[in-house]
């Protein structure tokens, strides 16, 4: 018997190729060719995989966010995309999805994003840039760079490929 339990909503932009373990929830996506969608990954309306991308389990990617061709998303990886969170407001009544601003993250081609790092949003990480394991990312890091901290902060420079 083969039982997946992934939730792939009808929604969903499937590219040619794409694989898909279990414990998977897509919904409202788009998923490039030749992809790989790792186990216990939840990937949110309104966001995009490029082709050829490597997302490791347990994986969160929100709504707003952008990953281009060719990155690397390690395990445990969560991005953020309401810089204000809060449950209620004001008067204490639930916030609804009118009440926030999806604040949207971009992350390069060949960029890779090291096991547990957090991301959070309206940030740009450039092309060929590393952010090393667990890693808290608060700002742009520039293309060809090696980041890593809590903040996460410039280490070096890579060469580019």
């Amino acid at each position: 018997m083969n039982i997946n339990f992934s939730k792939i909503a009808d929604d969903v932009q499937l590219g040619k190729n794409v694989r898909i373990a279990g414990f998977v929830n897509l919904y409202g996506c788009v998923i490039g060719d030749d992809s790989l969608i790792g186990p216990f990954v939840e990937i949110q309306r309104g966001s995009s995989i490029g082709q050829r991308v490597k997302v490791q389990s347990h994986s969160f990617i929100c709504s707003g966010v952008d990953i281009a061709d060719e990155a690397f998303i390690g395990h445990g990886v969560m991005f953020t995309n309401d810089q204000f969170p809060r449950a209620t407001r004001a008067d204490g009544t639930l916030k609804s999805d009118d009440d926030w601003v999806c604040k949207p993250t971009k992350v390069g081609k060949r960029a890779s994003i090291g096991n547990n790092a957090t991301i959070l949003c309206g940030i740009v990480i450039g092309d060929n840039a590393l952010v090393g394991a667990g890693s808290v990312v608060v700002e742009d890091v520039p293309p060809n760079t090696v980041v890593a901290g809590n903040p996460a902060r410039i280490l070096r420079k890579l060469q580019e490929s």
